[in-house]
């Protein structure tokens, strides 16, 4: 009996006049080698029917194209419409194969196929074969019977299978021996220029760079789910808000993947699909836990799903892990809460019991989460909580899980309790650690009286050790230096003598208090213990954060050469794949160092390396000491004005740590406004803290009577008072006499040079020689220069009056070197109008030159890069200047003046 033939089942598809052109694949397409098969696999979708299309349109050969229904399962079918489909290349291939076929006796396979390659090898032009939809086949006779063609395949012909499931064929086979090309999601997925195309040039809509990306990353480059979410978004006016809510709920993407994949499974698929669509990653024996169906294994599933390209995407190179497709997942989660809500928080709570007990702690308190089981995730916290802290300086996903929880159901947990207050000491939130840190005491006064019992002794030690530490901590950050002694050497009496970690984080808590009080070598040695302590227990971020603190020690003890190798030491440490957390705070340093020693190109170098790490391989201040250094680069270049933005930007970042405050961000913007000519500003600074000459002195406060006596100096040079400038004297001495006692060199190599440019005001050249040289002697073994030269023309002239005495030729020449190169222009100032308070800086004359264009301040800000309450800030002062109210009357007032 002869088998009807469907005409349109020969049918090859046109191109499409509007289809986004992919030259990349079709030049793979396109490769010339022994190839005997083409294989294009992936799931609905991803536009396999037309890539081929696009090709054999212009692939220069004949093709006959067959497209494949249930119905070609049975072989005589198969073979009947395999021959037609040949036939419309060569008329007469096959007649005899077709003749057997229809014949009523079954017929010898292995000899029909041969006599068809037969003819097939009579086809004397190159072709193409296209099997399309082969995933509809499931029968094995087809498959052997293919199998065995493509093992004697004629070189003339070329077979092309376009498939949403690997078809059982010898894949591998071909693979090793270079007969096959394979295209897969990877490559048939829309890249984002492609998207573009799609959305904007076939579909017709207008689209920013960045909605198209936002979708083609939420589509995963799925043309169809592109596609769908085109015709969905026709209509909306705001498309930005569409494509942020675009999901597989969506009703045209549902549709199509119920149809075209979730209805074509089994039943059990079905439900393993919906069941694991809780799941962010698939792993076999975690889908058996989920799932639970007798009989099914959840790897061999996931194999079965891979292999049939069911929108399963590998997470690894064994195939062990893997995760759906993000809008299939959407798809199945939606159906999941409508057909099954009520099995949701069951199926959350086997997820997490399995990935507790695998210990997994983060995945097994997401899903206590999202089964609503806040006692379970509690739990699961305090159990992860120790090695969060062991590892890492913040962990925002911790913070997540706490603030997550019902507040009252921390503070009936000490633990839990004593870790959200670590936590919020980690971010610098000292007034919100506060309760926390009472609940864990009143948690822990209440398991007093069981801690006789040996199951119970361990944890209320630890307990009160974390307690212990915390309070430490707080009253450092706070200033309390007895405070901080007192909790810390409690917490030194609770520490088991193997605990590194703890006994590490103690130390260097009293380090810091030591560093506080001025006592710089007691506070070395003990952050050197610590960070002996910290090494111990491999966690080196830990141990780089320390350097960061020795090193700074160094610097004050004027020795930078130590400060330096410290850095490098830690470096080595450091290196790695993967840089450690603290390694660009390492970098920050060096750049300090280098600028300080008059090597701006190394110091720029060592920025930016920090730069390049990010804020994954900082502390978590980093940022704000980033802004920090960058602000000394641009001082040391002469740029004040960005100088400042940046030490703006640092203040903005601040929060309170236990590191002491050697070198507050308002006196270093002091000292600029020092440079700067502007003293009243400086001047109501030192009103505002209330500072004198008359001071008790602290270590703490040292920056700042150093800067009080730099503004003094300042002010003498425009308006000479001897009285004055005999108390700065005396003042600066006072100073020198206590940084000295306290052996902080590098304080006192400044106010050496200090007490030299004021003997100098005084006129008291021989006095101001002496303090040079002693300032230049302590300075030259450790490469100090920015600590002369940045003390610009006065200091110049010193330094050139002690060239005529012969003094340290090789120091000074090299000083005067330096100076002489000549002060950068972005130093130089608007000049002085008689009717101006302060001269206009070049900021703010940039700023007033864009006012008079007519920019608004949010564009002045763009224009200039800054934050707009910097260009506000800006206003404020060069309106102060010219002595007017508002924007045109500053405009007026400069022209009048020739200002602009």
């Amino acid at each position: 009996m002869s088998t009807p033939i469907l005409s349109t089942k020969l049918y090859i598809p046109p191109p499409r006049s509007k289809v986004v052109r992919r030259p990349r694949l079709i030049e793979k397409l396109d490769e010339d080698s022994q190839r005997k098969l083409i294989l294009i696999s992936a799931p609905a979708g991803f536009g396999k029917t037309t890539l081929v299309s696009e090709w054999i349109a212009d692939c220069g050969r004949s093709v006959a194209w067959l497209s494949l229904d249930e119905g070609d399962n049975e072989l005589t079918r198969f073979l009947t419409y395999l021959v037609t489909a040949l036939q419309t290349i060569e008329a007469n291939v096959g007649e005899g194969v077709l003749a057997i076929l229809q014949s009523p006796q079954p017929p010898i396979m292995e000899s029909i196929l041969t006599a068809l390659l037969n003819d097939i090898a009579t086809i004397p032009d190159r072709f193409v074969l296209v099997l399309d939809d082969y995933h509809l086949i499931d029968a094995e006779p087809v498959d052997h019977a293919l199998s065995f063609v493509l093992k004697h395949l004629p070189p003339q012909m070329l077979l092309v299978i376009a498939t949403r499931e690997d078809p059982s064929l010898p894949l591998a086979r071909l693979r090793a021996r270079s007969q096959l090309t394979e295209l897969r999601v990877a490559d048939l997925r829309f890249t984002p220029s492609e998207a573009a195309e799609l959305l904007n040039q076939a579909m017709g809509l207008r689209l920013s760079g960045n909605d198209v990306a936002a979708l083609e990353s939420r589509t995963e480059g799925w043309i169809a789910g592109l596609q769908l979410a085109a015709i969905s978004m026709r209509g909306h006016e705001d498309a930005n808000s569409f494509i942020q809510s675009f999901t597989g709920s969506h009703r045209f993407v549902m549709d199509y993947l119920v149809e075209e994949v979730l209805q074509q499974q089994p039943k059990d698929i079905q439900i393993f699909l919906l069941r694991t669509s809780i799941l962010d990653r698939l792993y076999g024996p975690l889908c058996d836990a989920v799932v639970q169906i007798p009989g099914t294994c959840g790897q061999e599933t996931l194999a079965y799903l891979e292999q049939a390209n069911l929108l399963l995407v590998p997470l690894d190179d064994q195939r062990q892990w893997y995760r759906y497709h993000r809008l299939f997942a959407d798809v199945l989660q939606a159906l999941l809460m409508q057909q099954q809500p009520d099995e949701i928080a069951d199926l959350h709570l086997r997820a997490s019991e399995w990935y507790a007990h695998n210990d997994l702690l983060s995945d097994a308190i997401h899903h206590a989460f999202a089964a609503e089981d806040f006692e379970r995730a509690a739990g699961l916290i305090e159990q992860a909580w120790p090695a969060i802290h062991r590892s890492t300086f913040q962990s925002p996903a911790f913070m997540d899980w706490v603030k997550a929880l019902p507040s009252e159901l921390i503070r009936t947990r000490p633990l839990l309790s004593i870790a959200h207050a670590w936590a919020l000491l980690d971010i610098g939130e000292l007034e919100a650690a506060e309760p926390r840190i009472q609940d864990a005491e009143r948690g822990l006064d209440n398991t007093a009286g069981m801690a006789q019992r040996s199951e119970a002794e361990e944890k209320y030690q630890s307990l009160a050790t974390h307690i212990a530490n915390a309070r430490a901590y707080h009253a450092q950050a706070l200033g309390d230096t007895p405070a901080t002694v007192k909790h810390a050497s409690r917490a030194l009496e609770l520490l088991p003598a193997t605990d590194h970690h703890g006994r590490g984080i103690t130390a260097a808590l009293l380090g810091l208090a030591q560093w506080a009080s001025g006592e710089l070598e007691a506070a070395y040695i003990s952050l050197t213990d610590a960070m002996a302590s910290l090494k111990k227990t491999g966690n080196l971020s830990f141990a780089i954060s320390v350097t960061v603190g020795l090193a700074d020690i160094r610097v004050t003890q004027g020795r930078l050469v130590d400060a330096i190798r410290t850095c490098e030491q830690s470096l080595q440490l450091a290196q790695g794949e993967h840089a450690l957390q603290g390694t660009a705070d390492l970098y920050l340093g060096l750049s300090r160092l280098h600028r300080e020693q008059g090597n701006l190109e190394a110091a720029k170098q060592y920025l930016l390396k920090s730069e390049a790490l990010g804020e994954q391989a900082g502390l978590p201040d980093w940022q704000h000491h980033l802004c920090l250094a960058q602000a000394g680069i641009k001082q040391a270049e002469g740029d004040l004005d960005s100088a400042l933005d940046l030490l703006d930007e640092a203040e903005r970042l601040y929060y309170i740590t236990p590191l002491p405050v050697v070198r507050p961000i308002a006196a270093l913007k002091v000292r600029i406004w020092i440079k700067q000519g502007r003293l009243s500003k400086a001047l109501a600074w030192v009103h505002e803290q209330k500072l004198s000459v008359d001071d008790k002195l602290s270590f703490l406060r040292e920056f700042e009577h150093i800067t009080l006596a730099r503004l003094r100096i300042a002010r003498h040079t425009n308006r000479p008072a001897d009285n004055a400038i005999r108390e700065t004297v005396n003042f600066i001495e006072h100073l020198l006499n206590a940084a000295e006692e306290g052996a902080r060199t590098g304080s006192v190599i400044e106010l050496l040079a200090l007490q030299a440019l004021a003997r100098q005001t005084q006129g008291d050249i021989t006095a101001a020689l002496v303090s040079l040289q002693h300032a230049l002697t302590l300075a030259e073994p450790e490469g100090y220069v920015r600590v002369f030269i940045d003390e610009g023309t006065p200091m110049a002239g010193l330094l050139s009056k002690a060239a005529t005495h012969g003094m340290m030729p090789d120091s000074v020449n090299k000083l005067l070197a330096v100076l002489h190169a000549g002060t950068p222009s972005t130093e130089r100032q608007v000049p002085a109008s008689p009717t101006l308070i302060e001269p206009l800086s070049p900021r703010e004359l940039k700023v007033l030159q864009l006012i008079a264009q007519g920019l608004s301040n949010r564009e002045i800000s763009e224009k200039l890069f800054l934050a707009l309450d910097t260009i506000k800030g800006h206003n404020r002062r060069l309106f102060a200047k010219l002595q007017v109210q508002r924007r045109t009357e500053a405009v007026a007032k400069a022209r009048s003046l020739n200002i602009i």
